[in-house]
């Protein structure tokens, strides 16, 4: 039984958006950007009291600032558009009613209104205590009670999604299984699922603690379940972020997966076994078995990358093979050279994939090596590799997927095109060179969160080598020029939903149009094809396997000399 709405049909990409869906979407989307805003002036402080030689900010403010940073960044601005991001998935993607709208409509606001508590706390300057909040560092109660309001309504909006995809089942608007991208969504609700709960089990506890209900919560048991709310929020982020993946490769090229049971295969194993690489913030505390950080660590965590490097091979695979069908296959990479590279919804998430395996993938996994970890624990090494995987892999992600939907989802003409064209290639490539220099840094052993690297003033001082003063200051650089890319991204989305020419808003209907029934594409039939159909794709995937494979082996190298055992 579908009550009463309108479904309008967009004329530039056939999509069909029903009313109250694009309306949550539009204020999820407008609050995420707001949050990255805030973010963004934040960052501009953290950056330059990092950079040695300006060494901005006194402590106090220092520390209040990177906190502000961290939650707006990791958690605010990226739920935000994730929750748009789901309701795109089903709503539009099915092409189906909303589930229940006024309840989605509570649940925006219970993560607005927390949202904002937790910054008030935090500008107050009582809860300088990093995203991570360890106990028995303590923050005002409204920091904690502002975390559990928002999270309470992300776990609220995930049930709309999955109450959504229940509708379109019921009222048959598609056939056959969902879409991939729509799969890629329901595995990240079932991450965020798990994710919130953690962070409800450890966070309420600390909110009792603060207003004195309690008096005590073990900071092992903090640390532990904390990682599984806090390192799942990431996993949360890349599942979202490969189904954008997806989605761009169909819109830029018109390609499907090479394998839809594989790519499905491959979701499954984040659900299995990503939540539990967490370990990896945890191999340098006591309390933890051996047994539990090798299983973990080792065979757990490799499933997880396993299924990463299954997407890194069959998103730029899919793209080769549409490319290829349409003539360019001249040598291994006519299909890359000849790909749609002035258009930011592509180049943003090309730029994504690279930098997310490269620099994200293999600097994880070597974290997440016991021994190799004892090296960087706790160093800006560990900010350098979650730069890469949260801001190339999923920020720079959100950002190419709304090159696209500014005409299509806000149905206006972007500004400054020029601008939007070059944004991703600024703010993606800093973010390289950002990264590097921050995981160079740490593994010099430059500490993760000290204001002052120098420790100026202090008994015992220590001296670094020139080289970490050097790529101190390149991060400093690297950051604001990265800023600066955000910047852009900001006037072009803000300043296109203002004074952006209006389009055609497209048909409106009281009845949504069924998704038609696509056939199948040969290689989306079979596990796999005769011949080597992507053989690009190939190539960098061994190019990725051989940098995987040095940069592993130089850890270990770097190892036995600081160890010198041997």
């Amino acid at each position: 039984m579908s009550t009463a709405t309108t479904y309008r049909t967009c004329p530039r990409s056939g999509l069909q958006f029903e009313s109250q869906a694009e309306k949550l979407m539009l204020a999820n989307a407008v609050a995420a950007v707001v949050f990255l805003l805030i973010g963004g002036l934040l960052a501009i402080g953290v950056v330059l009291t990092r950079w040695p030689s300006i060494h901005w900010l006194e402590a106090d403010t220092f520390y209040k600032v990177l906190t502000a940073h961290g939650i707006d960044m990791l958690i605010f601005w990226i739920i935000f558009f994730e929750i748009a991001v789901l309701y795109f998935c089903s709503s539009t993607l099915l092409r189906c009613r909303l589930a229940t709208p006024k309840i989605a409509w509570t649940a925006f606001a219970l993560m607005v209104i927390g949202a904002v508590m937790n910054n008030v706390a935090v500008y107050q300057g009582g809860s300088s205590v990093m995203m991570t909040s360890y106990v028995p560092m303590m923050a005002a109660p409204h920091f904690y009670l502002g975390l559990i309001l928002f999270a309470v309504g992300a776990l609220i909006a995930c049930f709309v999604f999955l109450g959504t995809l229940v509708v379109a089942k019921a009222e048959k608007t598609y056939q056959g299984s969902v879409p991939l991208v729509t799969f890629g969504a329901i595995t990240a609700t079932i991450i965020a699922v798990f994710t919130i709960v953690s962070g409800a089990i450890i966070l309420v506890p600390t909110f009792l603690l603060s207003i004195g209900v309690i008096d005590k919560v073990d900071p092992l048991v903090y640390r532990t379940i904390w990682w599984a709310f806090g390192h799942s929020s990431q996993q949360i982020n890349v599942s979202a972020h490969i189904s954008i993946w997806y989605a761009v490769a169909a819109i830029a090229f018109g390609a499907r997966p090479m394998s839809e049971r594989v790519s499905r295969g491959a979701f499954l194993l984040y659900i299995l076994f990503l939540q539990l690489a967490s370990a990896h913030h945890l191999l340098a505390d006591p309390g933890l078995s051996t047994e539990w950080k090798v299983v973990n660590t080792s065979y757990f965590m490799y499933f997880a990358v396993l299924a990463s490097m299954i997407h890194g091979l069959t998103v730029p695979g899919a793209m080769e093979v549409a490319q290829r069908q349409k003539g360019y296959n001249k040598g291994l990479f006519e299909w890359l050279r000849k790909a749609p590279w002035g258009t930011p919804t592509f180049s943003g998430v090309f730029i994504s994939i690279i930098g997310f395996g490269f620099l994200g993938g293999i600097s994880g996994v070597m974290m997440g090596t016991e021994q190799l970890n004892m090296i960087i624990h706790n160093t800006i090494y560990v900010p350098g590799h979650f730069h890469a995987t949260v801001v190339i892999g999923t920020t720079l992600s959100f950002m190419a997927l709304t090159y696209f939907l500014i005409p299509v989802l806000f149905k206006r003409e972007m500004i400054a095109p020029t601008l939007a064209k070059w944004q991703p290639y600024l703010f993606g490539l800093s973010m390289y060179g950002f990264c590097l220099v921050m995981m160079g840094a740490g593994t010099l052993g430059v500490s993760r969160r000290h204001w002052d690297m120098a420790f100026q003033g202090s008994a015992l001082a220590y001296e670094w080598p020139g080289a970490a003063y050097m790529m101190m200051g390149l991060v400093g650089v690297m950051g604001i020029a990265a800023i600066a890319g955000g910047a852009i991204y900001i006037y072009v989305t803000v300043g296109s939903l203002l004074w952006g020419k209006k389009l055609d808003q497209g048909q409106v209907s009281s009845t949504p149009t069924p998704v038609p029934a696509t056939a199948p594409a040969a290689a989306v039939q079979t596990y796999g094809s005769s011949g080597m159909v992507a053989p690009g794709s190939f190539v960098l995937a061994i190019i990725f396997l051989v940098a995987f494979v040095l940069y592993y082996f130089i850890n270990w190298k770097y190892l036995s000399q600081l160890w010198g055992l041997s």
